[in-house]
C-alpha cells in the first residue's frame, strides 16, 4: 500500500504556494472532469468530508466549521479517493456512513433523487480509506514542505537524522 500511495501522491501536481481552488481546477483539467468544492456546515455526527461522483462531476463536500488545516486534510483525503480510482460514495473522511436525511442536510441544493442515487452506491473499503488517508498525508507533507534537496544539519545527532528520514523531518537528505 505504501508503494502505491507514494506513486499516486508523487504523480499529483501541487501549486506552490498551495491554493485549494487552483489545485482542484488543475486536477479537474487533468482528469477531463469537473470537480466542485462544496463548503457545508456539517451537523453533529455527519462525516467531516464527503466525495460524491455523478455522471456530470465529482463533488467534494468539506466542513466550514473546522480549522483551515483540517479542511485542507479533508480535501486531500477526498482527492486521494479520486486519484486512487476508488468508487465508493457514501463514506466520509472519518469513515462514517451517512443516511439520506444527513445527505439532504449536507446537500440541500441537490435533488433528493440524486442524493439517494449517490448514497445508494457501495461504501469504501477499509483498505481504500487507509490508502486515501495515506495519499492525503503524503500530499500534505509536500504542501507544508515542498520538495527540494536539503543537506542534513551538521549539528543534528545521527539518531535524530535517521528518525527525521523516516518521518519527513527537515534534516532529511532527499534524492534528486
Amino acid at each position: 500500500m505504501w508503494r502505491r500511495a507514494r506513486e499516486v501522491a508523487e504523480g499529483v501536481s501541487l501549486p506552490e504556494p498551495f491554493d485549494a481552488e487552483e489545485f482542484v481546477a488543475s486536477l479537474a483539467a487533468g482528469r477531463g472532469r469537473p470537480i466542485e468544492l462544496m463548503p457545508v456546515s456539517a451537523p453533529e455526527g455527519a462525516p467531516c468530508g464527503l466525495l460524491m461522483s455523478t455522471e456530470r462531476a465529482d463533488y467534494i463536500l468539506y466542513p466550514t466549521n473546522t480549522t483551515a488545516l483540517h479542511r485542507r486534510h479533508i480535501l486531500l483525503h477526498e482527492v486521494g479517493h479520486l486519484v486512487c480510482g476508488h468508487t465508493g460514495a457514501d463514506i466520509g473522511a472519518d469513515g462514517v456512513a451517512i443516511d439520506a436525511a444527513a445527505g439532504r442536510q449536507l446537500m440541500p441544493n441537490l435533488s433528493p433523487e440524486l442524493v439517494r442515487r449517490v448514497l445508494g452506491r457501495t461504501t469504501y473499503t477499509e483498505v481504500q480509506e487507509r490508502e486515501a488517508e495515506l495519499v492525503a498525508s503524503l500530499l500534505a507533507q509536500r504542501v507544508v514542505r515542498p520538495e527540494e534537496p536539503r543537506e542534513p544539519a551538521l549539528d543534528v545527532p545521527e539518531g535524530v537524522q535517521r528518525f527525521d528520514s523516516l518521518f519527513g523531518g527537515r534534516s532529511r537528505r532527499r534524492a534528486p
